[in-house]
């Protein structure tokens, strides 16, 4: 908060409750309510009153909150934040909150439902002040100008939010729906959510961070499925002395190779022929029992010491 900002929510804030209080009282201020409302301006002027009737839904909280949160969205989207969003839903809640709690607790009746000249019209059971359609108007449309990225985009949005803003007042006074004191309230009242928004960006920062952080926990609660690897990691079969450059498969060693069994040796280095003198694993010699070889004996080779017991194999 500048020092400027703060002496303008000062100023503000001074005339906001000296509306209130001039309202209080029934001073010279309810009494021009009640020279406006007489001189009745929808029956003076009335070829603009079917273009009054649409230009007033820009202050209906309903439509303009849509239109402005889709845009919004769209820049909370492309900007991967969901600032424009979060300070849009602090303004509104701020604005229902304070604009309704004095709708509610002074009762004001509009010009419509008066039953005494002269009379401020309060604690009477009503809800028009001030202005909601005013507040909401400077609120909603404000917000464009409060988050526009540039000094130009800035200045021009704080213009076309000013006009809105003041037409769909003096609308509401055209069709005979509020007070003009109540104009001015709602007028001062949506200056106030303006000035005082960036006293709850600390808030706003602390629930986007909080809501990034909970979309995280969600995403990483799931199962992560893994995939056994066999120590080593993948080898390739080796290519034959010679032969062509023909790429192989891998060939994943399992478990028990890995740790030395028996075929180990078989599966990642295979005997060719080209190698004479690679030597054979055990796994590849023939079978020996202390009483011999379980091999059918060659016919034009004569037995091993046909008398004599087979001795057994050292290391079998």
């Amino acid at each position: 908060m500048s020092r400027h900002r703060i002496a303008l929510f000062g100023g503000t804030l001074a005339f906001y409750l000296a509306i209130v209080v001039a309202v209080l009282v029934s001073s010279w201020l309810v009494a021009l309510d009640w020279k406006v409302m007489l001189f009745r301006p929808y029956q003076q002027w009335p070829e603009i009153h079917a273009f009054l009737d649409y230009y007033i839904v820009l202050g209906q909280r309903g439509p303009t909150a849509t239109m402005v949160a889709c845009w919004l969205g769209w820049r909370s989207w492309r900007q991967h934040t969901l600032r424009p969003l979060l300070t849009l839903g602090a303004a509104l809640l701020l604005l229902n909150v304070s604009v309704g709690a004095v709708k509610i607790g002074l009762g004001r009746l509009g010009p419509h439902y008066a039953t005494q000249i002269g009379s401020a019209e309060l604690f009477a059971g009503g809800d028009i002040f001030p202005s909601g359609h005013t507040a909401n108007a400077v609120v909603t449309w404000g917000i464009l100008a409060y988050l526009a990225t540039t000094p130009r985009a800035r200045r021009y949005l704080s213009a076309l939010s000013a006009i809105v803003s003041l037409g769909v007042g003096l609308t509401t006074v055209y069709l005979g729906t509020h007070w003009l004191s109540d104009v001015l309230l709602g007028w001062a009242a949506g200056l106030l959510i303006m000035l005082g928004l960036p006293w709850v960006e600390p808030l706003i920062t602390r629930a986007e961070a909080w809501i990034f952080a909970q979309r995280e926990n969600l995403r990483g609660r799931g199962p992560v499925p893994s995939v056994p690897v066999a120590a080593g990691g993948p080898r390739t079969a080796p290519l034959p002395e010679g032969g062509d450059a023909v790429a192989q498969e891998p060939v994943l060693e399992p478990a028990v190779a890995a740790a030395g069994g028996p075929g180990a040796r078989s599966r990642s280095h295979p005997a060719h022929p080209s190698h004479p003198s690679q030597h054979l694993v055990r796994s590849e010699r023939s079978p020996v029992t202390p009483t011999g070889s379980r091999r059918p004996p060659h016919a034009d080779r004569a037995p091993r010491g046909g008398t004599s017991p087979a001795r057994p194999v050292a290391g079998g």
